[in-house]
């Protein structure tokens, strides 16, 4: 791609080998098609949708379910075959879901490819669709157009495009004619250019065709979208190795099941049948269940508080995060320019806590600011400001009592800044009447309007008194004039300025004062604009507008910056004492993307790294720098995904938020992009897995609390089910060495697995936060699900279960071998369960602190159990299907009391973790 920007208007025209004025002939466009192609963007070959689908089929969790629903049906258990198979159906789709989403991002981009335009061919102006435009069309852009493709302007009347999706910098973007003899030059730099899918916001243009279809920048987007590949979450991996290690337990299992029975001499039948049943209960069939139950009432909390959440797995990869990537327009900060600062006669005025349009007076005869009273040549300086505009006011039909801007957003930034103090813009234009006017231009940097001043013997509206000595400054003068611009513009064509009141001569001193003044608010990050003003005693001859705008007295200068959002400071502390690393990424200035960094204590520097600093480093520089800043501003989609990709190489877990075109390739290659639902784009959007329907910083972070105990709780519920079923494992295996028959029924187990598993199980997915929540450290992205030593409890939980059990056992067996010894094992390893369910709600908390009442869903899964075992061994019909008996009241007595060792073990564990805290605090 040549950088077009940089040659003259006459040598891109030569080199496209087209004319201005005649444009291209038929036979040319047609033979350029043929060579080019259709403008619009072409997809990558794709996988096959069968071919997903058999992936997912694949996967090693879904073969292990797969297994489970045979065994099942082996048995004869119906009922649990159809619920594998329905959670099997679910993690499909699911799986398919997230892998075809890739190409509805690139179908959102494709959509921005089809506007009408008007093109120039034979000499002659036709309306042809874009997608038949050619490199050398010439085209004509128009205000409310879509730009059609990348090319170089040939003309330009005060025209204005909304590069925002591509840049991330929320004005609109200048534009000129003449070549800028810059080579490497960022894309909001090349304002000579347009680019496809961005629109055009005020004034009007023509451009030669440059680029067209996947040679645009768009194109180039697209490329990056379709190549970014999304690694699987930190939970797939795990629950990926969980899987293949149970397949391997399990098989183990059944042999030495059969082995060891046939040394007793069982029947080869019944030990297969209680193989399978033990290779059943080792396979969590439920866990696949238990995780998408978990993530999907994660995803309906996180939608409560302003998350919606796209792709389910993100849920639990939020909890994983260690670094969030933001942009800082719109989620740092509150996407709106607000002025913050005043200056008049080298006095600066702080209007911070003024600049909150939300609490705009709630009628325009509301009395003016006191502020303006005491200082009345602010009330002059925002009249001007408000004047010189076309920025309105208006009621929000919504709430008749507040009101909200219209136009744009540096304009409207004056208005309400003026409304604030009590100078409502419509009393200000029926007081003084626009009767002509200056438009901005970008050589000028300057608009000038003209207003009527009121008669003499008519009374300002109380609104307006702090004008007062002002109009009687006036008085002899029939007119007045307000510029509005860039400050050095302004000092350029003034010779007075307004002090106390009165004018002084703009001396030398005077102007280096005000010089300072600009200088300091422009190295806070702020946009700065000056008002002046001359009074007329008539109207200008037509043609000679331009003596407006000489010996004009300086009023002052106008601070504004889009200030950062008032949560997100608290939420960036919250990140980094939960050891998340927060990253601002921006299109912005770099002293804008400094002082907001500042602000809200996201880092402490001299200098963001910026993208023409990036483009220069070498890969291992590259991966350095990444290492430690925390700034970037004026950075390339390329550079964008080049981070994203050098975090992650460094172990990290990314969270990437973004709004525009530009953000989509790294919100896909992200492990979480976070797309902003007020001010994204469609092809954002559809590239995230996550929305944020308030374009709010905080969200992602209460997001990320969400995930972390989500994550929290799928490990608890692995704890109890493998806690559960290695005990019923040790069980198993135990009773043949102690000469015992097999001590559990298939069918025993079998409502072990699906009963006393299933609902603690799942409710413990929806236990509460802990107290330490967001106050330690993401644990590492490379963690096994038994890290932390979950695993050698798992392994002792499961064999003090087993021992209790089978000595409850062997003890009655040895008393009385034909009656109840059985029952008594299965009851003793039912609540022995129920107790672990209780216990492990907390790696540390004591059960009695947490309340019972804490997790109702938990309490009323255990009662229900108990209830239902009850019936298995007091009511005839479920007696003679679960081969139990009747046992007396002391005996279930016995085996409440013994079934609950295990919950009291766990509760002396914690007290003993809480005691070694204690100490070490």
């Amino acid at each position: 791609m040549k950088n077009w920007h940089e040659l003259p208007l006459s040598q891109v025209l030569q080199l496209q080998e087209t004319n201005a004025c005649k444009g291209l002939s038929s036979e040319e466009v047609l033979r350029r098609q043929f060579k080019y192609g259709a403008n619009e963007l072409v997809e990558k070959s794709i996988k096959n949708p069968w071919q997903i689908l058999w992936e997912q089929l694949t996967a090693s969790t879904v073969v292990l379910l797969l297994v489970a629903a045979f065994i099942s049906s082996v048995l004869g258990d119906y009922q649990d075959t159809v619920a594998i198979m329905a959670i099997v159906i679910l993690t499909a789709i699911v799986g398919f879901t997230q892998d075809y989403r890739a190409n509805r991002a690139i179908a959102a981009l494709k959509k921005l490819n089809v506007p009408k335009v008007k093109v120039l061919r034979d000499e002659q102006w036709q309306e042809r669709s874009a997608r038949d435009l050619v490199p050398g069309d010439i085209v004509i852009l128009e205000a409310g157009n879509l730009v059609p493709a990348d090319g170089r302007l040939i003309e330009s009347v005060n025209l204005k495009i909304q590069e925002a999706a591509f840049t991330g910098e929320s004005e609109p973007v200048e534009k000129q004619i003449e070549a800028i003899a810059t080579a490497d030059l960022d894309l909001h730099d090349r304002r000579n250019i347009v680019y496809l899918g961005t629109t055009v916001t005020y004034g009007r243009g023509k451009a030669v065709v440059t680029e067209t279809a996947m040679s645009t920048e768009l194109g180039s987007i697209a490329n990056l979208v379709q190549s970014a590949t999304q690694d699987p979450t930190p939970l797939q991996k795990r629950l990926d190795r969980l899987g293949q290690k149970l397949v391997l337990v399990a098989l183990g299992l059944i042999g030495a099941i059969v082995i060891l029975g046939l040394f007793r001499g069982e029947s080869l039948q019944l030990l297969f049948l209680t193989g399978v049943s033990m290779a059943v209960a080792v396979v969590p069939e439920g866990l696949p269940a238990i995780v998408t139950i978990s993530l999907a009432i994660g995803a309906q909390r996180m939608l409560k508080q302003q998350a919606l959440i796209r792709n389910l797995p993100a849920v639990e990869t939020l909890g994983s995060v260690t670094v969030i990537c933001s942009d800082k327009t719109g989620t740092l900060t509150q996407n709106r320019m607000t002025v913050t600062f005043l200056s008049v006669a080298g006095h600066r005025v702080d209007l911070t806590t003024q600049s909150d349009r939300s609490n705009l007076p709630l009628s325009p005869t509301a009395p003016p600011s006191l502020l303006l009273s005491e200082q009345p040549a602010l009330a002059l300086l925002l009249t001007g400001a408000a004047l010189c505009n076309d920025a309105m006011l208006e009621s929000d039909p919504h709430q008749p009592d507040r009101f909200c801007d219209i136009g744009d957003p540096t304009e409207a930034a004056l208005v309400v800044a003026a409304a604030r103090l009590g100078l409502w813009k419509d009393n200000l234009n029926q007081t003084f009447p626009r009767v002509a006017e200056i438009p901005f231009e970008t050589e000028r940097k300057r608009m000038t309007t003209v207003h009527q001043l009121p008669a003499t013997t008519i009374p300002l509206p109380v609104p307006l008194k702090p004008l007062k000595s002002w109009v009687h400054f006036v008085k002899d003068l029939s007119y007045v004039a307000f510029s509005k611009g860039s400050v050095e513009s302004l000092l350029s064509i003034s010779n007075q300025v307004w002090v106390n009141d009165w004018i002084e001569p703009l001396d030398e001193g005077w102007h280096q004062k005000i010089v300072d003044a600009n200088n300091e608010l422009a190295q806070e990050g702020m946009r700065v604009l000056g008002v002046a003003f001359r009074g007329l005693k008539s109207l200008p001859a037509d043609g000679e507008n331009n003596s407006l705008e000489q010996t004009l007295i300086f009023i002052g200068i106008l601070g504004m910056v889009d200030p950062a959002r008032p949560e997100v400071k608290d939420a960036v502390l919250t990140c980094k004492n939960a050891g998340i690393r927060p990253v601002m990424i921006t299109g912005d200035q770099p002293l804008t993307a400094q002082h907001i960094a500042r602000e809200l204590e996201i880092a402490s520097i001299d200098a963001p790294s910026t993208g023409q600093i990036l483009a220069q480093l070498s890969a291992e520089e590259f991966a350095i720098l990444v290492q430690g800043s925390s700034v970037y501003a004026r950075v390339s989609p390329q550079q964008k995904l080049a981070i994203v990709q050098a975090l992650q190489s460094q172990g990290h877990i990314v969270a990437m938020t973004g709004d525009g075109i530009n953000d989509a390739p790294a919100l896909r290659k992200a492990d979480i992009g976070v797309a902003m639902g007020i001010a994204g784009t469609d092809v954002a959007k559809e590239a995230a897995d996550m929305v944020l329907l308030d374009d709010n910083f905080a969200t992602i972070v209460a997001a990320v609390r969400e995930g972390r105990v989500i994550y929290d709780n799928i490990r608890k519920s692995i704890k109890y089910l493998l806690s559960s079923n290695s005990g019923e494992i040790w069980v198993m295996l135990l009773a043949p060495l102690l000469g015992m028959p097999l001590p559990l029924l298939p069918i025993q187990i079998l409502w072990i697995n699906l009963m006393t598993d299933g609902l603690p199980a799942l409710a413990l997915s929806v236990e509460p936060a802990e107290q330490q929540t967001m106050k330690r450290p993401p644990y590492p992205p490379n963690e096994s699900i038994f890290g932390r030593g979950m695993g050698h409890e798992i392994v002792l939980l499961g064999l003090l279960t087993g021992f209790i059990c089978i000595g409850t056992g062997y003890w009655y067996w040895r008393i009385d071998r034909e009656t109840t010894w059985q029952t008594m094992l299965f009851a003793v390893l039912t609540f022995s369960e129920l107790g672990i369910a209780l216990a492990v709600r907390s790696d540390r908390d004591s059960l009695f602190h947490q309340g019972f009442l804490s997790n109702p869903l938990l309490l009323g899964a255990v009662l229900l159990t108990f209830g239902l075992q009850l019936f298995v061994i007091y009511l005839p019909l479920f007696q003679n299907i679960f081969m139990t008996q009747a046992l007396s009241i002391i005996d279930l007595s016995i085996c409440m009391l013994i079934g609950s060792l295990v919950m009291w073990a766990i509760e002396l564990k914690k007290w003993m973790v809480r005691r070694h805290l204690g100490h070490l605090s």
